[in-house]
């Protein structure tokens, strides 16, 4: 393994990776259903150790690789893909996510956008979506079929469903999410002056990507909207520009919700990757932080914190390793979203 991520300016990262998706991908139906025999066990713990391996020496493999990684690894194996969420440059210090009134839009690393080494349209290609979706974004044309029929193309057909044990295509969901996120971070930099935080010109940031994001999140149902939070999750990671926008996303789709079995989702999405053992994400954390702590979002109101004594000593526990729930000034951590938007 050293060998082969070391040498040679990263000729052999490639072929690592290759392998490593073979890996998963062997694994998965096991996995997903929870089969774990000794010898899969035995497996899965030597994968682990394998991935934390990485994430101490070779971080920015898993940087990189990151978004294939996640296509393969099941949504059931959380701390797996915190490991792979986890990982950040070796010459990258992370500011402390519980630092009272970080503000994340001020770090120079906030506008530079992460290396991916994957091919992120690669499943929008091969369902021939691409194109629907580039001039979708360019036109927003009115009346058009695009968002309408944006979740049917999102799912498998009976016998594809049957082989992957959820009714979607995964892979294009996590696909379409970051594509878009990218086109939309592309469009906000070519638009916002220099020296300028894009969180500034919030209204446009979800103006162009917010019909796509908002028709998902309302049209899918239970098992299609996790996926679809998911997806955004898994681009909470270190400082960049990715992680910046799609925590700012995620954070607009729970103060805009009028539904709070969506905001209950959502953060169940950001619970259940805190609740397990170390490493969490630096995104996640930070995002999770912002929910809980600025009064804009009224997280604890909410009724779904409070629905059983042991939900609220959880609630209460992950806080206090977050850095206490007590509410702080609006837009401490990400800029928050600002009251023109509501």
């Amino acid at each position: 393994m050293p060998k082969l991520l070391s040498g040679n300016g990263q000729k052999g990262w490639p072929y690592f990776q290759r392998l490593l998706v073979d890996l998963f991908q062997f694994m998965e139906p096991f996995l997903r259903n929870a089969e774990l025999a000794e010898p899969v066990r035995f497996l899965y713990k030597g994968t682990l150790r394998v991935l934390l391996v990485l994430l101490h020496d070779f971080p920015e493999f898993l940087c990189d690789y990151h978004f294939s990684f996640c296509d393969i690894i099941p949504p059931s194996c959380i701390q797996m893909r915190n490991i792979v969420l986890s990982a950040f440059p070796r010459n990258m210090r992370l500011p402390d996510p519980s630092t009272p009134n970080l503000k994340i839009d001020l770090l120079a690393e906030i506008n530079q956008s992460p290396r991916i080494l994957s091919e992120v349209d690669a499943a929008l290609k091969a369902k021939q979506m691409k194109s629907d979706v580039d001039e979708y974004l360019k036109t927003m044309p009115q009346g058009t079929s695009f968002l309408s029929e944006l979740k049917k193309k999102l799912l498998l057909s009976p016998s594809e469903a049957a082989r992957a044990g959820t009714r979607y295509n995964v892979p294009l969901m996590n696909s379409l999410v970051l594509y878009v996120g990218i086109q939309a971070i592309q469009q906000l930099q070519a638009r916002t002056p220099h020296g300028q935080s894009m969180a500034s010109n919030a209204s446009q940031a979800i103006l162009m990507v917010g019909d796509i994001f908002q028709t998902l999140i309302l049209e899918l149902e239970t098992e299609g909207r996790y996926l679809f939070l998911n997806a955004i999750a898994n681009q909470l990671r270190y400082p960049n520009n990715h992680t910046h926008y799609f925590s700012f996303i995620l954070l607009y789709l729970f103060s805009e919700s009028n539904q709070e079995a969506i905001q209950e989702q959502i953060t169940r999405v950001l619970l259940e990757r805190l609740i397990v053992n170390r490493p969490h994400p630096w995104g996640l954390l930070i995002t999770f932080i912002e929910l809980i702590k600025n009064p804009r979002y009224n997280f604890w109101s909410r009724s779904f914190t409070r629905c059983a004594p042991e939900i609220e000593k959880l609630f209460e526990s992950v806080s206090r390793s977050c850095g206490g729930p007590k509410p702080v000034d609006d837009g401490v951590v990400v800029g928050g979203i600002s009251d023109a938007m509501h």
